[in-house]
Order: C-alpha cells, then structure tokens, then sequence
C-alpha cells in the first residue's frame, strides 16, 4: 500500500517584490532547494486549505488559479476594483469583494473555478477580519453559511442558486464561526447590549428546526472574541478580549479563555494557574487536547485534555506563541513579535524538552505538514529589514537559512498529515540524513576540541572595581605600557621605600641606647 500511495513531496511557496515562486521543500540536494516553479508577477499569492489549487492576485485586475499538481494555470477572471479575494477549503470556488458605490450593487461575488461562471451575488457594505470571507465553508465543502443581520444563513454548497435553504434566528449577533471538521455546528457571538451581556452560542447544522443552542456561555467586559473550533467539531475555545483591565494589571486590557462542548457537559472557564493575558491557544491535529500560554511574562504554557484537565506543564518563559506538530508529537513554545525570538522543542509523548533555541524577528512560524521541519520567516511589511527564511528539524537543530533583501511571504504546501508516514520513521529519516552531513564536519570538530581540552589553570584575579579599572586603562593609555607591569613597579618602589624607613628606625634605636 505504501508503493502505490507514496509520501507527497514538501513544498514552500516564496513571494517577494518580483512575484511569488515555489521550492521543492527539504530535504535539500547539495543545502539548496531546488525550484519547483520560476517566479511569476504578482501582488499576493494564497494556497487552499488543502493545499490543491493556489490562488494568484496581479495588477491588472486579474486573479488567476493554478492547480498545484501542475503548477499550470486552469482559469482566470478579471475583477475591476477588487479589495479582497479568498479561495474555499478545496478551491471549488473563489470569493471576491469590490469597491461599491451604491447599495444596488453586489460587490460580493462567489465563483466557480471549474465553469469560471458567477454562482452566488450579494451586497456587503464593508469587510473586517470578523466578516471575511462572507461566506463560510466547511473543510469538505458540505456545509455553507453566512451572517447577516440578526440571523445566520445557510446555502448548498452543490446548488448555490437555491438560494438560502434556511436561517438561524440569532437577535444581535456580530461574529460567527462556523466548524471546520466536519460543519456539523456553527458558533454565534452576541455582544454587550444594554445591561445584558455578551454570549458565545452553538448551534447544530443542518437541523431546520432547532432554534435553541447546544451550548452556550454568557460574559461581561467583552469588546471581541476568538473562536477556535478543535478537529472532530466536539470543543469550542473562545478567547474573550476586553479593552479595558479594570484591575490596571494590563495596558492592553484583559483576557479570558473559555471552553464549550458541543455535548453541552463543559461550559465555563479553562483552569489557568497564573493571572495575565492570552497570548496563543492551538488544538492538536487530534482534537483531543490544546496548547494555552498565558499569564504576565514571563508566561506560562500548559496542555489539556478536552475535559480541561491539564496534561503537562511547559514551564515558564519569554512566550507568546505555541505551535503543535501536525503528526502530534512534538511543539514548539517561542516568544516572536516584540520578544527576542526563544523557541523551545518539546516531545509531547515522552513529556521532555528536546533543545532551546532562538529565531529572533520572526514574524511568521509553522511545522511542515510532515512534521519533520519547523520553519520562521521574517517578512515585510512587518519588518523592511533582516528579512528571510530559517528551517529547524523537530528537534530544534537549524537546517537551512537564507536571507532576502525583501520577503512578503513563506509558506508550507498544504498537505493532510495522514497522507505521511509515522512520525518516528519520519524522524529517522531525518537523524540518518543530519548524520551524512556532519561526517564532514566531525574531522574539523574534534581538532578544534583537541586544542580545547586541558587548558593550561590559571589561578583567578582578584576582583578590582569597574571604576580602578577605567583608571588603570586610563593611565595605561596616558602614559604607555601594561597597566599590570606598572602596578608592579609601584609596588617594588613602595617595597623599598619601607625598608629603608625599618633601616633608618633602627638606626636611632641603635643610636639613642648607645647613647645612654
């Protein structure tokens, strides 16, 4: 079965000022990886969730679909005044959003990449990162929804002009997210109205009648949320966002993080042992357990299970962010943004740290779909200077590293982890391959530790205050010679003028008995 169902090759999709390109991924053949596709113009790049179709943005309003198996374009659409564009999770369709200027116009337009035909129209008035893309599909592209005004609005995704097949009556709502694997419920967030407070609300798909949630979760001081369904669609984590910290703890306002079921069993609180915001919150690829840190720095990081009873403790540190291996295994805790760059390598199943090391400037970070390799990139705008790429095996040890003069973007091929062989055979594959490499470098390591080892003892100097040092140095400089060679002749001169005061004493002393 593995003959005929190989492991697919890593891809890295690399965009900079002349366009984007894609690598074959690592390993590399002679440290340099090779080039899958030449660089092609363009003004942004985005991949499907499954990593089948890429979608290309180009100046002259023209958005085109590459099929990724290929790389060979399959279909283009011109959209005059286009602001925004997303490509569903299996790229079946492609949503654009246009400038408009009156109500009449339906600035939201769904299409088919097969037929490049329109399937669904509709007006929106603006976009945030709440509200795009307007219209939500599940993972499989069974389920689809949008919001609306006080309600949630489902479509076929099969047969886009039914039109709406049916409506959740939602008074208030402001967000919705719906799950991904597989859209069996979709999540409402109802902010402060009036006294009343905020709420998280789940409700089952597909289920015309059923008005009431599964679960749901009241709050005050909430000015945004988080919504951060698990694989399997059975937990919801909710991280509730104020921008005002009433305890005057935080600049930044205050978190909470809050965790629902789907069974309506756990609804409430995540357990956290230190006070202070939510930095990072990422569910394994299981679904099964979540990664939190949290707390005032030096943060804290903990793992749970689905139950919220916590696993393991990753200790504290410079952190703000957590990333989880696809295959489940291992993590990586690190501190990017405005923290110096840490990263520290865990082995969940063995519950040890593997290594410490650090990226500093990174400003984008993710394991490769195999799990093998950890990459960060420092990217523009973010950061206009130090720009590149660095590639980490899953023991935290650097492989690759290479810099840019600009760099918009790096990203991992998408690929089901499933698709990959066990993680273990994986890793030796990985160990066997760094071996080959430092067989060349073993030679050059052990002469540098020959001439190392046995340094001659040197008996420690004895501590002399910043201060007589800067006076030293200063005399040194004024005057010439060693600093320590004059300290000498000082002291060989004070030597001597002692003695011959001990001389001249005893010489009275002499003197004045004889005298008596």
């Amino acid at each position: 079965m593995a003959a005929l169902n190989p492991s697919p090759s890593l891809q890295i999709l690399v965009r900079g000022p002349e366009g984007f390109c894609v690598w074959d991924g690592p390993p590399f053949g002679n440290n340099q990886p090779g080039i899958k596709l030449d660089t092609v113009p363009c003004t942004n790049a985005t991949l499907s969730e499954d990593g089948s179709r890429l979608m290309v943005m180009k100046s002259d309003s023209v958005i085109s679909i590459y099929d990724c198996s290929s790389f060979k374009e399959i279909r283009s659409f011109r959209v005059s005044n286009v602001l925004a564009a997303s490509l569903s999770p299996t790229g079946t369709f492609l949503q654009t959003f246009q400038k408009s200027a009156t109500p009449q116009d339906k600035n939201v337009v769904l299409w088919s990449t097969v037929t490049g035909d329109p399937v669904y129209q509709q007006f929106q008035k603006n976009m945030t990162k709440s509200t795009w893309p307007s219209v939500q599909f599940s993972y499989d592209e069974i389920v689809a929804c949008r919001l609306a005004t006080n309600e949630i609005q489902f479509f076929d995704p099969k047969d886009f002009s039914m039109g709406i097949i049916y409506r959740l009556r939602v008074p208030g709502i402001a967000a919705v997210e719906l799950s991904r694997v597989p859209g069996s419920h979709v999540a409402a967030f109802v902010p402060e109205s009036k006294g009343s407070p905020a709420s998280i609300q789940i409700f089952a798909c597909g289920n015309i009648k059923q008005s009431q949630p599964v679960a749901r979760r009241s709050f005050f001081r909430c000015s945004s949320v988080q919504l951060k369904w698990n694989c399997g669609s059975t937990g919801l984590l909710v991280v509730v966002q104020s921008d005002v910290d009433k305890t005057n703890q935080s600049y930044y306002g205050e978190s909470k993080l809050n965790y629902l079921t789907t069974d309506g069993i756990h609804e409430g609180l995540v357990p956290l042992r230190k006070e202070g915001p939510i930095h990072d919150v990422h569910w394994s690829h299981s679904g099964s357990e979540f990664a939190v840190v949290y707390g005032f720095m030096p943060a804290c990081a903990t793992l749970f299970d689905k139950k919220c009873r916590p696993l393991l403790e990753l200790g504290s540190g410079p952190y703000n962010t957590v990333r989880w291996n696809p295959k489940g295994r291992f993590l990586c805790l690190a501190g990017f943004g405005n923290l110096p760059g840490d990263m520290a390598f865990w082995d969940y199943i063995d519950k040890k740290q593997l290594s410490t090391t650090r990226a500093e400037l990174s400003v984008t970070s993710e394991w490769s779909p195999d799990g093998r390799y950890f990459m960060t990139a420092t990217t523009a705008p973010r950061l206009q200077v130090d720009n590149g790429i660095k590639i980490f095996h899953y023991n935290g040890s650097l492989y690759f590293k290479k810099a840019f003069d600009k760099l918009y973007q790096a990203e991992w091929k998408p690929e089901s982890p499933d698709r990959f062989g066990d993680i273990l055979e994986l890793i030796k594959s990985v160990d066997s391959l760094k071996v080959g490499e430092n067989k060349s470098q073993g030679e050059g390591a052990a002469s540098k530790k020959t001439s190392t080892t046995n340094p001659s003892t040197q008996k420690p100097a004895a501590y002399r205050p910043p201060h007589a040092k800067q006076a030293a140095a200063i005399q040194a400089e004024l005057f010439g010679g060693s600093t320590s060679e004059q300290t000498s002749k000082n002291a060989l001169k004070n030597k001597k003028k002692r003695e011959k005061q001990k001389e001249k004493k005893a010489a009275e002393a002499a003197a004045a008995t004889e005298g008596s």
